[in-house]
């Protein structure tokens, strides 16, 4: 019997997938419990129309990344930070500090998270940090340390 899995079963298939099992399994267990649904037209119909809609929603996700990046990129975030002697840092600039300036400055909003700073920012001037907006695009923004 072809069902369509609404949910994953461990070792027999994922969400979305068309399998064929055998008919008692089918019926006793996976369509009782909800885990599938039988493999109608009418069914594989909805199923193909989800998936469609689940692709927009990523296409869309992924265009709404691009045009943030090409925002960023534009964009220049200015941080106040103390300095020594020869215009070194007390400490360093964080990630945390930069999505705080981003949202007071320019009111956009990202996780400091995704920012591809390890170590921070230790000098004054400007830094450019590449921030991870997507699994497939990723932005830079440009940040002017000055001092205090």
């Amino acid at each position: 019997m072809k069902v369509i899995f609404t949910q994953d079963v461990k070792g027999k298939g994922k969400k979305g997938e068309v399998k064929d099992v055998p008919v008692g399994y089918a019926q006793n267990f996976l369509i009782k419990h909800n885990y599938a649904v039988e493999a109608t037209a009418g069914n594989m119909k909805q199923l193909e129309q989800q998936n469609k809609r689940q692709e927009e929603i990523k296409q869309q996700e992924i265009d709404d990344a691009k045009a943030l990046a090409d925002k960023l990129k534009s964009l220049e975030v200015e941080i106040s930070a103390k300095t020594g002697e020869g215009g070194k840092l007390f400490g360093s600039v964080s990630t945390k500090q930069i999505t705080q300036a981003l949202q007071k400055q320019h009111d956009i909003k990202v996780d400091k998270r995704k920012m591809d700073l390890p170590n921070g920012i230790h000098s004054l001037g400007y830094t450019n940090v590449p921030i991870k907006l997507h699994n497939k695009v990723s932005g830079t923004l440009k940040v002017h340390v000055v001092e205090e």
